[in-house]
């Protein structure tokens, strides 16, 4: 059987060259693309429905505004899409451990917002069980119209909210929720807060090579390759920056969410994007994680769709599609 000839060597050459003397043209082409395609401005419009939130006795009432004087200690934001089995592990722990908390220091205050993001579960019923156990002014379920991502709940939430300090916890419960101690002892470390602005965020970055071993070696790589992505167009000095466990001060919180675009899974890093260009400190802090049935992240597709987030987030803003200017949520 005869072999295929390949081109002669100039030939090849100069389908090298056309190659290469094309790849500038291209990069110019995605990033009119990225330019053009940009929502200029963060999507904060708040729905007629979601201007309020359900009380314990049933009662409508209106939420307030992250641009209000706090009046609690903490608030703990949990995004919720179809959770009705995961969430209840979830809000036994953290609840059980704020109450313990409250009773050893009385002053201290807070409150749990869980953000139904347009589940078709049981989801808003199992968070309106809390909310009727612990009270409305513990326990807040906030219900979006449509799904908007975790990345739009969670600042939904986030703007929902009367913390000086403001948490963001997944609903699965990966992350023990007394680990918030550790994210606390990072964001103290980080005084004096300019502008009383921080961020400490849990990782879980220690805990990689154990996770190998467990992964596919496709899964690996593709985690690899968003790493570097992520670390090459975007944010380089935090490892691990989808780990669903942050804390903000108020006005760090305010500032960067209300500049977001992002909404959904590439939302962490465009929040730290932000937060770095705007020069907000931030401490990485390991915490301990275990990985749960159930994720929504579709392996394949959610990457890619990462992948293309990521590269649209350094385009635009370095175009000056998006800029680092916080809008109100109305």
């Amino acid at each position: 059987m005869a072999l295929p000839l390949l081109p002669p060597l100039p030939e090849a050459a100069a389908a090298l060259a056309a190659l290469a003397a094309l790849l500038p043209l291209l990069l110019v082409l995605i990033c009119v693309i990225a330019h053009v395609t940009a929502r200029k401005m963060p999507t904060l419009h708040r729905h007629e429905e979601e201007k309020f939130f359900i009380s314990a006795e049933g009662r409508k009432e209106s939420v307030p505004s992250i641009h209000d004087p706090p009046t609690k200690e903490l608030s703990v934001v949990v995004p919720s899409y179809n959770e009705e089995d995961r969430l209840p592990v979830m809000m036994d722990e953290a609840l059980n451990y704020l109450e313990k908390r409250q009773k050893r220091d009385p002053s201290f205050t807070y409150e749990v917002i869980v953000v139904d993001d347009g589940s078709k579960d049981q989801t808003i019923k199992v968070a309106m069980k809390y909310c009727k156990k612990y009270g409305s002014d513990k326990v807040r379920v906030l219900s979006l119209v449509k799904n908007r991502g975790k990345g739009g709940a969670v600042r939904m939430g986030v703007f929902s909210s009367r913390g000086e300090k403001i948490l963001m916890a997944d609903a699965d419960g990966a992350t023990k929720f007394a680990d918030i101690e550790k994210v606390e002892e990072g964001l103290k470390n980080l005084q004096p807060w300019p502008n009383r602005m921080a961020i400490s965020c849990g990782s879980r970055a220690h805990l990689e090579k154990d996770s190998i071993a467990k992964r596919s070696y496709f899964r690996t790589l593709l985690m690899y390759g968003f790493h570097f992505l992520v670390w090459f167009l975007c944010v380089k000095e935090i490892r691990d920056t989808q780990c669903g466990f942050k804390l903000f001060t108020r006005e760090a919180a305010s500032r960067t969410f209300s500049t977001l675009h992002i909404e959904r899974w590439a939302f962490d890093v465009e929040l730290l994007y932000i937060a770095q260009h705007l020069r907000i400190p931030i401490a990485e802090v390991a915490v301990n994680w275990t990985e749960i049935e159930g994720s929504k992240l579709v392996p394949f597709w959610s990457w890619l769709q990462m992948g293309r987030d990521l590269l649209f987030i350094r385009l635009r803003y370095m175009t000056g599609a998006w800029q680092l200017e916080p809008r109100k949520c109305n």
